[in-house]
C-alpha cells in the first residue's frame, strides 16, 4: 500500500510541477542566450569588436553573482511562488529592453541589469525541487526540468533566425531588436501566471489527496532529519564547508563550456556553412541541443535507477571533452557538427546528476544559500567562458572539461563528496 501511495503521489506531483517549471526554464534560457544569436548582426550594428562583445556576453554574470545568494535566501522568506514570479516579470522586461542598446555602454549596462533581475531563478528552482521530491527521485526530475535547456535551443534557434530574417527593417528596427522584444515580453506574462499556479510547499497543495500530502510531508521531513543527524544542523555556516567549494570547482568547468558554447555555437556553425541563412543556421544549431535532450534524460534516469553519481558525472564530462576535441580538430563540417553534438550532450548530462549532490549534506538555510553560492561562484566561468574560447581557442574547452572529469572521478563517491570531515 505504501509503495502504491508513494508512486501515485510522486506521479501526481511530477505532472503538476515539472512541465510548468520546464516551461519557465525554456523562457529563462531563451532570454539569457538569445544574445548569442543576435550577435550575428548586433555586433556589427553596435560597432563592437569580437572581444568587446564577448565581454558584454559575460557582463550578465556580474549582476548574477552579486545577487544570487541574497535572492535565494529571500525566496525562503517570501515563498517560492511570489519570488519566482518577481524574477520572471523583471527579467522579461529587462530582456525586452535590450532592443534599445545603442553602444557598448548601454549593451553592458543592460546585460548587468539582466543578471540582477534573473539572479536566484535557477538555484531557486533547484531548491524548490527539494521541497517536493525525495533524494532518490531528484536526478531524474532535475533532468526532466533541465530538458528545457535543450528544448529552448531546439525551438529558440530556428525561431530567433526566423525573427531576424523576417522582421528586419519592420518599423525601422533591426531584426535583433525584434528578437529581444518578441522573446522577452512573453516571459513577463508567464511570470504573472506563476502567482496563480505554483504552490510554496506540499502543505499548500490542495490538488493532492490528504493521504498523498501526508505521506509526502512526512517522508521529506524524515529525510531532512536524517540529513541533519549525519551532516549537522542547517546553519548558514554549513554552506562554507570545503565540500561546497569542491562542488564549485567542478561546476566551474561545465559553466565555462556551456556558456562558451551558447555564445559561439551559431558563429562556429556559420563558419562551416558560410552560405546558410539565419534560419538554416538556427536549424543546424538546434541539433546539438536535440542530442542533449536525449542524453540528459537517459543519464538522469540511469543515475537514479542505479544510485550511482560519480561515473555518470565524470563520464559525461569526458564525453564533452572528446566532443570539443572533435570541434577543435574539425577537418570537415560533418566532424565539427558531430563534435558540437557530443560536447553539448556531455555538458548537459552533467547537470542533473551534479545538482543532486548539494542536498545530500545541506538542508534548510544552508541548502538555500549553498545551492545559490555554488551556482553563482561557479558561474564566474560563465563570465569568462566566451572570452576564454575567443582568446585561447577550442582546445581550451576540451582541456577544461577534461579537468572536470578528472576532478569528479577523484573526489566524489556515490552520494558523498570526499572531504577531510569523513
Amino acid at each position: 500500500m505504501n509503495h502504491e501511495l508513494e508512486q501515485s503521489t510522486l506521479r501526481t506531483v511530477a505532472w503538476r510541477i515539472v512541465p510548468f517549471i520546464c516551461l519557465l526554464y525554456v523562457l529563462n534560457i531563451l532570454d539569457r542566450a538569445n544574445v548569442g544569436f543576435a550577435r550575428l548582426a548586433m555586433q556589427d550594428d553596435l560597432g563592437l569588436s569580437k572581444r568587446a562583445f564577448d565581454l558584454g556576453y559575460g557582463m550578465f554574470y556580474l549582476g548574477y553573482l552579486l545577487f544570487e545568494v541574497p535572492s535565494n535566501l529571500l525566496m525562503r522568506r517570501f515563498g517560492a511562488r511570489r519570488w519566482i514570479a518577481r524574477i520572471m516579470i523583471s527579467w522579461g522586461l529587462v530582456s525586452a529592453a535590450t532592443m534599445f542598446a545603442t553602444d557598448i555602454w548601454t549593451f553592458y549596462s543592460l546585460r548587468i541589469l539582466l543578471g540582477i533581475a534573473e539572479a536566484g531563478f535557477f538555484p531557486g528552482i533547484i531548491l524548490y525541487l527539494t521541497y517536493w521530491f525525495p533524494d532518490r527521485q531528484r536526478a531524474k526530475m532535475t533532468a526532466f526540468f533541465m530538458l528545457a535547456i535543450g528544448l529552448s535551443n531546439v525551438l529558440g534557434n530556428p525561431l530567433s533566425g526566423w525573427i531576424m530574417d523576417h522582421f528586419n527593417g519592420l518599423n525601422g528596427w533591426h531584426g535583433w531588436q525584434w528578437l529581444f522584444l518578441l522573446e522577452g515580453l512573453p516571459t513577463s506574462l508567464v511570470g504573472i501566471a506563476v502567482l496563480f499556479y505554483l504552490k510554496d510547499s506540499p502543505q499548500d497543495a490542495r490538488w493532492l489527496r490528504d493521504d498523498q500530502r501526508g505521506w509526502l510531508v512526512d517522508h521529506l521531513a524524515e529525510e531532512d532529519r536524517v540529513r541533519r543527524e549525519k551532516h549537522g544542523p542547517d546553519r548558514w555556516q554549513a554552506m562554507l564547508q570545503p565540500r561546497v567549494w569542491l562542488l564549485i570547482a567542478i561546476y566551474f568547468t561545465v559553466a565555462v563550456g556551456t556558456n562558451a558554447g551558447g555564445a559561439y555555437f551559431p558563429t562556429l556553425i556559420k563558419e562551416q556553412y558560410q552560405g546558410a541563412t539565419n534560419v538554416q543556421i538556427g536549424l543546424l544549431a538546434a541539433l546539438p541541443h536535440l542530442c542533449a535532450i536525449v542524453a540528459m534524460a537517459l543519464v538522469g534516469i540511469s543515475s537514479d535507477r542505479t544510485g550511482e553519481r560519480r561515473w555518470h558525472l565524470a563520464g559525461s564530462a569526458m564525453a564533452a571533452a572528446i566532443g570539443w576535441v572533435m570541434v577543435a580538430w574539425g577537418p570537415n563540417p560533418l566532424v565539427t557538427m558531430a563534435g558540437l553534438c557530443l560536447a553539448q550532450a556531455g555538458m548537459m548530462s552533467m547537470l542533473p546528476v551534479f545538482w543532486t549532490l548539494p542536498s545530500v549534506f545541506l538542508s534548510g538555510v544552508a541548502a538555500a544559500g549553498g545551492i545559490a553560492l555554488i551556482n553563482s561562484v561557479a558561474n564566474i566561468g560563465g563570465f569568462f567562458g566566451a572570452s576564454i574560447l575567443g582568446q585561447l581557442g577550442l582546445w581550451s574547452m576540451a582541456a577544461t572539461l577534461l579537468f572536470g572529469a578528472i576532478l569528479t572521478a577523484t573526489t566524489i563517491r556515490n552520494h558523498h563528496i570526499i572531504s577531510n570531515e569523513e
